[in-house]
């Protein structure tokens, strides 16, 4: 493991490399609940998720490890029923996350094949990335984001391109106040995409090769954050003002690529088509990294010393199980489902974490109201996004509680089989 510690930009575009990617499935998923309120709805989920990198960035100085997540919780609530529920909670999300980013990937990559074979193709360029991503993770850790700075620089660049060249093409009557969804529409619109500005929490896993991470750390978290925002409001002014709403449906699933072609032409939409693929190709790598090295983490939490299981690397095995439960999810998912479970898995989690900070705030050095207002807002956050789903698709309720009751059921068992003490 090499010593060199890394700075401020490295970092930063290690975080808006981890969100950015997120962009290209959930702007077309925004706009068809939300309307043209999908600017605010991306506002609102950024501002939950800047709450939350409050509570991150304390606990991250006070704990500057590459466990982040894992080890916050398990510093805050012990190692018990509670804290192991929500690590497996947490690995499903990311599950989903790559499933996210995956369909992301099938989405633009159809649109350079003609209309009959796209179906084919999609399930075909789902498979072959996480399979690729996969044989990647295998060879050698030194590929994984050995190019982030100039992926990230691309698709900024082509982004920011079209923020500029669309600023001059936009319809303001598509942007009128009569268009606008309903609030409920708008804050539904929020929760379902809020898994699109999770990505950020990979910057506490750099935390003990920073430089200077107490003075870093907050300022990578609070502008990585703030940029992004700020980024994702504009491209969906622009989105909304240059295409009819009907027209943006139409290509729900490759927004973007679409509605280039009027600003940017042809080779603008190509270009933008290319920045979605390397986006969510290189989210998609980072997160199976992310994930398949997690369940090693979480082994080694729950007493499983060894690196090998019956001859295999534990993270070789998580990495084979990860990727197998994310072919079947990202093939067979439909996209909105996939954000909504992923949305309220994150948001549980980041109420946890909100609430970790509060309990020790007075290690971190942390205001604790801040972090309690983060607890309630996730949690107001998630119900809203509950209900939401209760109303239009019921069966992705189902889904999420599936997920906690095996997560429990996992812990459960867990303990049973040590013959150790159930506790919290």
């Amino acid at each position: 493991m090499s010593n060199k510690k890394i700075g401020f930009w490295s970092v930063w575009a290690l975080g808006v490399g981890g969100i950015v990617g997120g962009l290209f499935p959930a702007l077309g998923v925004v706009i068809q609940i939300a309307d043209a309120g999908a600017p605010l709805a991306f506002a609102i989920a950024g501002t939950i998720a800047l709450i939350t990198t409050y509570a991150y960035a304390k606990l991250s100085v006070a704990h500057p490890c590459r466990g982040g997540t894992v080890t916050f919780l398990n510093q805050a609530f012990g190692l018990g029923l509670f804290s192991g529920t929500l690590n497996l909670l947490l690995w499903f999300s990311y599950v989903v996350m790559l499933s996210f980013y995956l369909q992301a990937f099938g989405s633009y990559g159809i649109s350079l094949f003609t209309e009959s074979t796209q179906p084919i193709w999609k399930h075909l360029l789902i498979s072959l990335a996480i399979l690729g991503t996969t044989g990647l993770n295998l060879l050698t850790a030194n590929y994984i984001g050995k190019s982030q700075i100039w992926i990230v620089s691309f698709k900024l660049g082509i982004l920011i391109l079209f923020i500029t060249l669309g600023s001059s093409h936009i319809d303001f009557s598509h942007l009128q106040p009569a268009s606008v969804s309903s609030l409920q529409s708008i804050f539904a619109g929020a929760m379902v995409i809020f898994l699109s500005y999770e990505g950020f929490e990979l910057i506490a896993n750099t935390a003990e090769d920073l430089v200077n991470p107490k003075y870093t750390l907050p300022r990578v978290y609070y502008s990585v954050i703030g940029f992004v925002i700020l980024l994702y409001v504009l491209i969906a002014l622009v989105t909304l003002g240059a295409e009819p709403i009907e027209q943006i449906l139409a290509a729900k699933d490759y927004t973007l690529a679409e509605v280039a072609k009027p600003i940017m032409g042809q080779f603008g939409s190509v270009l933008m088509t290319i920045a979605a693929l390397l986006s969510t190709l290189s989210a998609s790598n980072a997160t199976l990294y992310g994930s398949a090295r997690f369940s090693s983490v979480i082994a080694k939490s729950r007493g499983f010393d060894g690196s090998e299981i019956n001859g295999r690397d534990q993270s070789s095995i998580g990495l084979f199980i990860t990727s197998g439960i994310t072919l079947i999810i990202a093939n067979f998912f439909d996209i909105s489902r996939i954000s909504t479970m992923g949305s309220a898995g994150f948001l549980l989690i980041f109420a946890a974490v909100n609430l970790a900070n509060a309990r020790m705030h007075r290690y971190t050095k942390s205001k604790q109201w801040i972090s309690l207002l983060g607890v309630g807002i996730c949690l107001v956050a998630l119900g809203m996004l509950i209900w939401f789903a209760l109303q239009t698709d019921p069966q992705t309720v189902w889904v999420l509680v599936f997920m906690v009751g095996v997560a429990i059921g996992i812990e459960v068992i867990y303990y049973l089989s040590k013959n150790r003490q159930l506790h919290l």
